[in-house]
């Protein structure tokens, strides 16, 4: 098992709740423009498919979609929306699991490669996507830029929301490249707050670009995001396709 953190059944049942906004259909749309254009009339592999946010609305678009998703609980969340024939889900890590057949796409968003914590299982997950891609297929990435920037000398924590019913911040240890989300939200309307953490892995566009030519894949192209504006030195995340020579 990689170093990735397991969601556990609580966190999986309130999961899709939390994330409404990244659920609607401005958010989506344009997500699931940009993958279905990539996966053309071939298969889709999703690293890390989690609640089924992203991969089964693709399957309704026509694709067809498998997953990989190192947790249980969210797997059973999934399960609730669609059955195993319509989405085939295999429980295991994204740096080593691997499935039946070639993929025209291989995908993972929303941050997810951070999850795993070492540069090495990070390359991995690289191999990993370049082993199930056929020739001229294409592994893409949705990442945060790490917002270094932020930090005066002396300062470790960036605030990231200031909600009404979520505070959230990420604290940096800078030398193993690690951040930690924190999360205060809140839990009903008592005014009581939930606390929650978590670990991640950042890297740099640079970065996953020699990842990606570890694994034998070359960059095709890299924007802003999923409407593909242009990616800038401002930009506060990033879209990146990576294609399998032919």
């Amino acid at each position: 098992m990689t170093s990735s953190e397991l969601w556990t059944r609580a966190t999986a049942d309130r999961y899709d709740a939390g994330e409404t906004e990244m659920s609607s259909a401005a958010v989506l749309g344009p997500t699931l423009d940009f993958l279905a254009a990539l996966a053309g009339d071939g298969r889709a592999l999703e690293f890390a498919i989690g609640t089924g946010r992203v991969g089964v609305p693709l399957r309704e678009r026509g694709v067809p979609v498998v997953g990989v998703e190192l947790s249980e609980h969210m797997a059973a969340v999934l399960r609730r929306k669609i059955d195993e024939a319509g989405l085939p889900v295999t429980i295991g890590d994204m740096a080593t699991t691997v499935v039946t057949g070639e993929f025209s796409l291989v995908y993972l968003v929303y941050n997810t490669i951070t999850n795993l914590l070492t540069q090495d299982e990070q390359v991995e997950c690289f191999r990993n996507a370049a082993r199930h891609l056929e020739p001229g297929g294409r592994f893409v990435i949705e990442l945060g830029v790490p917002p270094l920037r932020f930090l005066p000398p002396g300062q470790v924590a960036v605030p990231f929301d200031l909600s009404e019913r979520h505070l959230g911040f990420d604290t940096f240890d800078l030398v193993e490249q690690i951040l930690v989300s924190h999360h205060f939200s809140a839990d009903g309307d008592d005014g009581r707050y939930r606390r929650s953490d978590s670990r991640h892995r950042y890297a740099w566009p640079a970065e996953l670009d020699l990842m990606a030519r570890i694994a034998g894949l070359e960059l095709e192209r890299r924007v802003e995001d999923w409407d593909g504006a242009p990616f800038t030195q401002d930009s506060p995340k990033h879209i990146s396709v990576w294609r399998k020579p032919v």
